[in-house]
């Protein structure tokens, strides 16, 4: 897999940052994730048949892999700064139908929704604990 210059750069500039900020910002991200699942349940729910679909939506640490086809191509391991949200499992492979719709079923978007709802706040959290990490590191003795 060919990787551009800007990935490549993207990647370096990840690694400098210190490993105790990209560890005091786990905390945060893992907040955030909570609060889009939760988000998505919520929109999901006038979509509930069976409540599988609500019961699918789960949220990744990182280090930690996604359940069985919650996405496509499988599991997928989470990286060092990142936490993934999913809708679906081995039982549950419909998440995108009720999302956007089918012919004979109207579209009940939840997951996009719910991501545009939480992402201000997601940011926001995100820098202050990034700023928080990077002032407590330079306040040290």
């Amino acid at each position: 897999m060919a990787k551009s210059r800007q990935l490549e750069r993207l990647q370096r500039r990840l690694e400098a940052i210190p490993k105790s900020v990209r560890e005091a910002v786990v905390p945060a991200l893992v907040k955030s994730a909570d609060e889009l699942a939760d988000t998505m349940r919520q929109l999901a729910e006038p979509s509930r048949d069976t409540g599988a679909l609500i019961e699918s939506i789960a949220v990744t640490p990182p280090g930690q892999s996604t359940p069985p086809y919650s996405q496509p191509g499988g599991m997928r391991v989470a990286g060092e700064l990142e936490v993934l949200v999913t809708a679906g499992n081995e039982g549950v492979r419909y998440g995108h139908l009720v999302e956007y719709g089918t012919s004979s079923a109207e579209a009940q978007p939840f997951f996009w929704p719910a991501v545009r709802l939480t992402q201000k706040r997601t940011r926001n959290r995100t820098r202050r604990a990034i700023g928080k990490a990077v002032r407590d590191g330079w306040n040290k003795p």
